[in-house]
């Protein structure tokens, strides 16, 4: 499996990639909170192992919540020192599919894994997403207008794809931010509308009919929409 480990202590992270390595797993670590919701969101992972406790202003928790919100599926593996009987029902209502409380044995924290992994449900190959002539292909996160290929950079890409999932739809900045950003408040910068701008000038520049619009003061919309209805 290609598992994600977010892990602050280096000793504890090294103990679990040496562990997962040994059992024929790839691994990759991060040691923050910010490092480990960049990486949980830009990529596909067949498991996460996810510190509660993490240094960078990010709980574990809110990690998790980011992953369930955009539907994301992946078995989580929680592992804490908050170890009572109210903190291990919270992260299993949080999305966590199984919590294992530290400190802990190595092979009790593998036979977890294999558990999840057998549980999981085989992953489904998701289908093109496509609007007017604007096609997407989440399996090898290509995308093409006119038959075209428009290289896009990771966070363009997440933009889009969440866009073409929510297609017609009035998406607020805030929904864009938890998605995308894996932030569950407004840290008060433009990077939406940076980003936003960047898509626009590779999805709809030199196309006679847009699709990405602005909804003032609320958001923004993708579709098949006559030009007279653009607000933006």
């Amino acid at each position: 499996m290609r598992c994600l480990l977010i892990e602050d202590d280096l000793h504890t992270a090294d103990l679990i990639r040496e562990g997962l390595h040994e059992a024929g797993h790839q691994v990759e670590v991060c040691h923050s909170g910010t490092d480990g919701v960049e990486r949980a969101n830009g990529e596909l992972w067949d498991l996460i192992v996810l510190d509660r406790m993490l240094p960078g202003g990010v709980d574990g928790l809110e990690i998790l919540a980011t992953l369930r919100s955009r539907d994301d599926r992946t078995p989580v593996l929680v592992l804490s020192a908050l170890s009572s009987l109210d903190e291990r029902i919270r992260g299993l209502r949080s999305g966590g599919d199984d919590y294992l409380t530290k400190p802990f044995a190595l092979d009790e924290l593998l036979a977890r894994i294999e558990a999840l992994a057998r549980r999981a449900s085989p992953r489904i190959e998701p289908e093109l997403l496509s609007v007017g002539d604007l096609t997407l292909d989440p399996r090898t996160r290509r995308v093409f207008r006119d038959n075209l290929p428009i290289p896009l950079q990771p966070r363009e890409y997440l933009l889009l794809e969440y866009l073409m999932r929510h297609q017609d739809e009035v998406v607020t900045r805030k929904m864009l931010l938890a998605a995308v950003w894996g932030y569950h408040f407004d840290p008060e910068t433009n990077v939406i509308d940076v980003q936003m701008s960047r898509l626009r000038n590779k999805i709809d520049k030199d196309n006679t009919q847009p699709l990405i619009r602005t909804v003032r003061g609320v958001g923004f919309t993708l579709g098949m929409r006559s030009q007279d209805s653009s607000d933006g």
